[in-house]
């Protein structure tokens, strides 16, 4: 019996992130589509949710940066892309990506990549590293944002690149679908008074994210209680610095800090507003669309991709970024909107967030571009 064309994605490892959770979303319409889903990586606590949507996961070290490691990396997917009768071959981390580009041209089958980020160029060579991700036959960006970085720093050509928005998987963030125990569940563990105000900023724990100027934000809302969500791993010193400025600007006592969430519909369910506060440009600004799928009034700050999908006044509030003082302000004035109107803003922005669906729709069609 013959077997159906394999895609394979290669990346460094499946833990968590958005990376990640596309990886699976893409896996997912691999399948439906009729091909097999192979996905390579160093493993993770999303290789069984891989393995359940029907996708066959491969461990190999593409974590691994050295050199001597990523070309013995292309041989072993070069190996496996023989074996399994890949047809194309998808990349979205640039270690990863070099090993995979070899292993592609080696086979003779397109190279695909997603340019998830505005990589840092802080050392020599740095740019010809970064490069791997404008390499592919197709270069997908995330947002018109990253494309537009593309263009501007590795000259790739138009006609290759295709913006395909992040899409927010409609089953998993709808609010009806949502028990009020689970929201109750995360209010109880953040010790929250009933009735307190609160704003969730969940994202990554590291300093451009911009908890630091949440956390002064509160000086001005003494009523609020700010819950940041993200996992605490390797960030204990991180962690510590934040609770010693809570203590210093005399919020502590209305800081949380929720660790890793494995359910952010409810999380977000479970706060008043839901904050993006990153003082550098996002690629695309994930948690942002999430809040506004759950139909959560959002603030973002007014740069990278939430310019792409936050509609000033209709689908939620920009902020200029690093303000913490305007971002005081805005958190108070939206606050003491009336009810009705954050419903109202929180249903438009659901109406208009990009969906996964039409995310795994376009991919599949650069794919079909190729095979």
């Amino acid at each position: 019996m013959s077997r159906s064309l394999a895609i394979l994605q290669v990346l460094p490892a499946l833990d968590s992130g958005g990376v990640e959770r596309g990886t699976l979303e893409i896996a997912e319409a691999i399948q439906a589509a009729g091909y097999r889903a192979i996905v390579a990586s160093a493993g993770g606590r999303l290789v069984a949710e891989l393995e359940a949507l029907g996708a066959r996961h491969i461990t190999l070290p593409l974590a691994t940066k050295s050199p001597f490691g990523i070309w013995r990396n292309a041989a072993h997917l070069a190996e496996l892309a023989r074996l399994e009768d890949v047809g194309l071959i998808h990349a979205r981390s640039r270690a990863p990506a070099w090993s995979a580009l070899f292993a592609a041209r080696r086979r003779g089958i397109p190279f695909v990549t997603t340019y998830h980020g505005t990589y840092g160029e802080g050392w020599p060579g740095k740019r010809l590293y970064n490069s791997i991700m404008a390499r592919g036959d197709r270069v997908i960006a995330i947002s018109r944002h990253i494309a537009d970085h593309i263009k501007a720093t590795h000259g790739a050509v138009a006609g290759e690149i295709r913006v395909i928005l992040r899409g927010v998987d409609p089953r998993r963030f709808d609010p009806a679908s949502v028990d009020p125990d689970r929201v109750a569940g995360f209010r109880k563990a953040w010790s929250l008074r009933e009735g307190a105000p609160t704003v969730l900023l969940p994202a990554r724990l590291t300093r451009w994210k911009g908890q630091a100027v949440l956390i002064e934000a509160l000086r001005d809302l003494p009523e609020v209680v700010a819950v940041l969500a993200g996992d605490m791993r390797g960030r204990e010193r991180y962690v510590q610095e934040m609770w010693a400025l809570a203590a210093a600007h005399g919020v502590a006592d209305r800081l949380r800090f929720a660790g890793h969430v494995s359910d952010m519909p409810a999380a977000m369910l479970a706060a008043d507003l839901v904050i993006h506060a990153s003082t550098e440009p996002e690629a695309f600004g994930r948690t942002v669309t999430e809040a506004q799928a759950m139909a959560r009034p959002v603030i973002a700050a007014d740069l990278g991709g939430p310019r792409e999908t936050v509609q000033d006044g209709v689908t939620g509030w920009l902020t200029p970024p690093g303000d913490a003082g305007m971002l005081a302000a805005l958190i108070r004035r939206v606050l003491a909107m009336p009810a009705e109107d954050r419903v109202r803003i929180g249903e438009a922005a659901r109406a208009k967030v990009p969906t996964m669906d039409a995310m795994q729709a376009a991919t599949l069609a650069v794919y079909r571009e190729l095979l």
